[in-house]
């Protein structure tokens, strides 16, 4: 594939000739690794036989990166980069992270702010009547009016900020190669509004079937109560609509124009993501960057598999719901063996797989009959509203571990592979539903775990979980009992918790302190929640509704609220110690403070030292 990066344009192989078809503009510093989106959709394309050009983290004060190879016969097509450029650089305090595991050598400033609005804004400076089609998580996420942490504003869709002229959303593969022939047959971009999994601008509602009309951006941009609520609203009507069987197309409002979201595109098969994976990926970075040491993010993921996509878990803090879509969709195990056996051939390869998930990574198959019928396209089902795991499990939800022991138990048997890894988390309430979980729990300990194991019950209190879309708390503590008493060795659980999470208030997170004592834990980092684009708690966290319900949810906002929750989290370290006591007095809770068993601080000694 030719890769021309702008400060090196020497490092071409093979000779590139112009005008190319697509210019690939990405936030990150390139790898060609299946693991990064701008690598994937460049080997597709490359696939169907269009040439890619690219240009890796572009200077972005001028636009002379951005017309290196001229104009492009085809498209610019504009990613951000793996993750949300904002996020990328901003702890959920706001204070700039120190490294940025996406550029080489980890270095920060790499790539601006709102990535993905600053390079198509140059690139049309450039080129004044240039397609340019964005995509990639940051695009995805923000293709609709959200509420933007950073600037706690509600924001425009990017697609109009950008100033591009379609957006691509979800996992784009389909809808960029449909985009591809689309163009290559002739067609403007402007004409482009039929292709499922985009969005798109237009004048004239009318080329629009039966929409879905959201309320305008003037109805949801001020920070007014029912502004608030129109939001909420917008959101639900939005979250009804992820679903690519039922989806209608959504229409949004801003005045001279429209934004028109297409439903959902139809996930890619089995046979189809194995093509997208068998790809020729050099599965490394660019060699540019080996005198800065590499770029940082590469070594997470080098040996590690993606084995499914889509997730049903409903997490309301997570935007896979969003961005890839609740239909999961596996590889063959011939197309995952085929990976596994590529890594034996690799000199860095000491004989550990370190993961072999996708989102959740004991979801290997749709969740019920409905999805299954509707991937074999025997059935055209009706809308389904609910959850699939919480606050029960859905009486259709299918468990079974089967498949995806016996993938793992064929990894493990590929010469020079030692040990697999399972690393991108578990559902262990989708565990405790399998009849047959036990099975897959030893299998588990026996074999693919290393010491500790993670999973995520992120809280104690059912109020606050609820909120979360996770299950009840009895459900994690049932695991708990099921893992000890199958685990022969010397691993323990890690549990991921969560702090100021909308409709967590100070006895809750008093309570989780409480637990976090029972068993002798205190977390060594602590996550805060981060409202981002795309996700049922950011709208809670901006309008301080569940929009599920419309009733009001206590949001923890303040410095203090968020430090709180913080401490009592680590109360045993001495820097908190006045944090948590302040907390536990204003609580009422003096019977945390003192020498019994179950108290969190001791009183401090001292003369005149009380409580």
């Amino acid at each position: 594939m030719p890769f021309l990066p702008v400060n090196n344009c020497n490092a071409v192989a093979p000779p590139l000739r112009l005008p190319v078809d697509f210019i690939l503009v990405t936030g990150d510093a390139y790898v060609d690794h299946p693991s990064f989106g701008a690598a994937v959709m460049a080997r597709v394309l490359e696939s169907r036989g269009y040439s890619i050009a690219i240009i890796a983290q572009p200077q972005w004060k001028t636009a002379e990166d951005f017309t290196r190879f001229g104009r492009p016969r085809l498209a610019f097509l504009v990613t951000g980069g793996n993750i949300d450029s904002m996020v990328n650089h901003y702890t959920v305090a706001l204070h700039k992270r120190k490294t940025d595991a996406y550029s080489p050598g980890g270095q920060v400033g790499k790539r601006p702010n709102r990535a993905t609005i600053v390079y198509s804004n140059k690139i049309r400076e450039a080129y004044k009547d240039v397609p340019i089609i964005i995509g990639g998580l940051e695009a995805s996420l923000r293709r609709l009016a959200h509420y933007d942490y950073w600037d706690n504003t509600v924001r425009r869709s990017i697609l109009l900020d950008s100033a591009a002229d379609l957006l691509v959303y979800g996992m784009g593969e389909g809808q960029m190669v449909e985009i591809a022939e689309a163009l290559e047959s002739g067609l403007a971009v402007r004409d482009l509004v039929f292709i499922r999994g985009t969005v798109f601008k237009t004048k004239d509602i009318s080329v629009v079937d039966n929409p879905v009309l959201l309320p305008s951006y003037t109805a949801v941009k001020d920070a007014t109560a029912g502004a608030k609520k129109e939001y909420a609203r917008s959101f639900m009507l939005q979250s009804y609509n992820t679903d690519y069987l039922t989806a209608r197309p959504l229409a949004e409002d801003y005045g001279n124009t429209f934004v028109v979201q297409n439903p959902p595109a139809v996930p890619l098969t089995t046979p189809e993501l194995d093509r997208v994976y068998a790809l020729p990926y050099m599965r490394d970075y660019h060699p540019m960057y080996e005198k800065d040491g590499g770029v940082p993010a590469i070594e997470e993921v080098r040996f590690s598999i993606t084995a499914s996509r889509g997730c049903f878990g409903g997490c309301s803090f997570c935007a896979l719901h969003f961005h890839q879509g609740k239909m999961v969709r596996s590889r063959s195990h011939k197309s995952v063996i085929a990976e596994a056996t590529r890594f034996t051939h690799d000199p860095a390869f000491k004989g550990y797989i370190h993961d072999v998930g996708g989102p959740t990574a004991n979801f290997r198959k749709p969740p019920c009959h409905r999805w299954e019928n509707a991937a074999n396209g025997t059935a055209d089902p009706k809308p389904c509203k609910r959850q699939c795991l919480t606050p029960q499990p859905c009486p259709n939800l299918q468990c079974d571990h089967g498949e995806y022991l016996t993938l793992l138990k064929k990894l493990r048997e590929i010469p020079k592979v030692k040990k697999v890894f399972i690393r991108s988390g578990i559902r262990f309430d989708y565990v405790l539903h399998d009849p047959k979980g036990e099975k897959f729990l030893q299998e588990l300990c026996a074999h693919h775990i290393s010491g500790r194991l993670k999973v995520a019950p992120e809280h104690v209190s059912n109020k606050v979980l609820s909120y979360m879309g996770k299950p009840n708390f009895d459900a994690y503590t049932k695991f708990v009992e099921s893992f000890s008493a199958v685990n022969k060795k010397e691993q323990f659980i890690v549990p991921y918790l969560m702090s100021s999470h909308p409709g967590c208030n100070l006895d809750d997170a008093i309570a989780l302190a409480e637990y976090l004592q029972s068993i002798g834990a205190q977390p060594e980092a602590v996550q805060d929640f981060y409202p981002t684009p795309g996700t049922l708690s950011t709208c809670m966290y901006y309008t301080g509704l569940d929009p599920r319900t419309g009733k009001r949810v206590f949001v923890p906002k303040s410095q203090r609220e968020k430090t709180t929750q913080r401490a009592l989290m680590q109360y045993r370290l001495p820097a908190n110690y006045d944090i948590v006591k302040n907390a536990l007095l204003r609580a009422g809770r003096k019977d945390l403070i003192g020498h019994d068993p179950r108290a969190l601080i001791r009183p401090r000694k001292g003369k005149g030292s009380r409580v």
